[in-house]
């Protein structure tokens, strides 16, 4: 079954996000909980949005004491927040982080229990407040999905909760708030958007609406990202990479993600990876190993790119991509070969638990993905 699920409202222009409160007062919202990422609010990026709360005559609460893998105890924090201020509405404005403790709190308020409750093999498709998101990275593309990645705290899982009680109401891109962005966050983030795009076009569950979405997105990405990465200023490349991180988000929150995102998932949790540059950090080790069960799949994508039409192509082109862009191996982040080792069975048994390498063309056990760690350790040591 093909269901299309995207927010009902997205616009994009520089300088949109100061309607903010119009927006959520059009939809009868009067006391927002706005979660915001804790640097966004300390460099002001925010301001444009709150000023718009503040001149609709909206009464906001702002929350933004969570990390940069929030966990549930943090989104629980905000949710005691939220209740206590009677919020009618949550905003989102930052990055992934900001946005899924946004959407979970819009379910968790609604609704009781933990946030394992929830997660995934579960399909929440329950009532919850309305969200608007602002992302000012281009990258996850939380702004548009109906998943959230929130780790337990206790477990250090990452936990995935998937449904249309996590789709935002709406979503504001305003390019105006990436220019900003270091080049490092541009790198990883945009490499995530680039991991959605494919992993959604080399998908068990892709679908004709699904392709196009993330056809576009890879060209817009691929084209755009070291432009945005060497020339920050740029408000093109900037503009191509937030449409394209939105494009990519669209994709994949309709096929989910696949065994990029289910290895890289554990490794952000057991190593504090950020989420985008364990994706790139996976991507060529990843795509070759699929890609010899799926050429044909494989070489669609590099032609999405604008590259030769072989897997080994595009296989070439994301190892490029990863040197010229300084994403780092493991060796560089200083994790020890035998602490990584040792967590490779944990490591494996949660990507496998967390369903996603099911979606992928060339489908993993347990101990295939235990081998893959086992490969990508030695090529980051080796390197």
């Amino acid at each position: 079954m093909l269901r299309i699920l995207t927010p009902g409202d997205i616009r994009m222009a520089p300088g949109i996000s100061t309607e903010a409160g119009s927006i959520l007062a059009a939809l009868g919202a009067s006391k927002p909980l706005v979660v915001v990422d804790p640097v966004v609010h300390k460099l002001g990026l925010a301001g444009p949005a709150l000023d718009g709360l503040a001149a609709a005559g909206l009464s906001a609460a702002i929350f933004s004491a969570f990390s940069p893998n929030p966990t549930d105890t943090e989104a629980l924090a905000a949710v005691e927040m939220a209740r206590a201020a009677g919020a009618d509405c949550v905003l989102g404005i930052g990055g992934g982080s900001a946005m899924d403790v946004a959407k979970v709190v819009a379910l968790l308020s609604r609704h009781p229990g933990s946030l394992r409750d929830y997660s995934v093999p579960r399909i929440v498709d329950l009532p919850a407040l309305p969200v608007l998101c602002i992302p000012t990275t281009a990258g996850t593309g939380s702004e548009v999905t109906r998943a959230a990645v929130i780790t337990d705290a206790a477990t250090h899982e990452k936990l995935l909760v998937l449904g249309s009680a996590l789709l935002p109401a709406v979503a504001l891109l305003d390019v105006e708030l990436t220019l900003s962005c270091p080049y490092r966050v541009t790198v990883d983030s945009g490499l995530d958007a680039l991991s959605h795009a494919l992993e959604a076009l080399v998908n068990r569950n892709a679908s004709p609406y699904s392709d196009g979405l993330a056809t576009q997105a890879m060209r817009l990405i691929g084209g755009s990202l070291e432009r945005a990465a060497r020339d920050p200023g740029n408000l093109a490349a900037r503009s191509d990479m937030l449409f394209g991180a939105s494009l990519a988000g669209m994709a994949v929150s309709h096929t989910s993600t696949a065994l990029i995102h289910g290895m890289s998932r554990p490794i952000g949790a057991a190593f504090h990876v950020p989420h985008g540059m364990s994706n790139a950090m996976l991507m060529p080790l990843v795509t070759e190993w699929s890609a010899e069960a799926a050429p044909e799949a494989y070489a669609r994508a590099a032609r999405a790119m604008g590259l030769a039409d072989s897997p080994e192509a595009l296989v070439a082109a994301l190892k490029g991509l990863n040197s010229r862009l300084e994403v780092p191996d493991l060796r560089s982040l200083g994790i020890a070969a035998e602490t990584f080792r040792a967590a490779i069975p944990e490591m494996a048994r949660q990507s496998v638990a967390s369903g996603t390498p099911a979606n992928n063309l060339r489908v993993a056990d347990e101990g295939e993905v235990a081998e893959l760690y086992h490969r990508f350790l030695d090529e980051s040591m080796s390197a």
